[in-house]
């Protein structure tokens, strides 16, 4: 039971994040944003792992982690120099 009102919560937070995201006043606003909701997705992920018994839900929320870091970074860099490549 505690598990499933943890996973409630968690889609509640996503959704109070992406409303954020949406009327977020800058770039950065939305893009930390983003970056919540990725570590929420993890945190779900992880949740349902540990409620469905799956190991396997962990690797991927790793997994995602990881992307998601590597994702981020490359983002803000992105817009850090201006939406310029180079």
């Amino acid at each position: 039971m505690f598990l499933i009102i943890t996973m409630v919560l968690l889609v509640i937070a996503m959704l109070v994040t992406v409303i954020r995201m949406v009327i977020g006043p800058t770039v950065w606003d939305r893009l930390l944003a983003l970056n919540l909701i990725s570590a929420k997705t993890i945190l779900l992920l992880a949740v349902y792992g540990v409620y469905m018994e799956n190991t396997l839900l962990l690797d991927i929320s790793i997994s995602y982690g990881i992307i998601g870091f590597i994702g981020i970074t490359l983002l803000s860099g992105f817009i850090q120099r201006g939406g310029r490549l180079k």
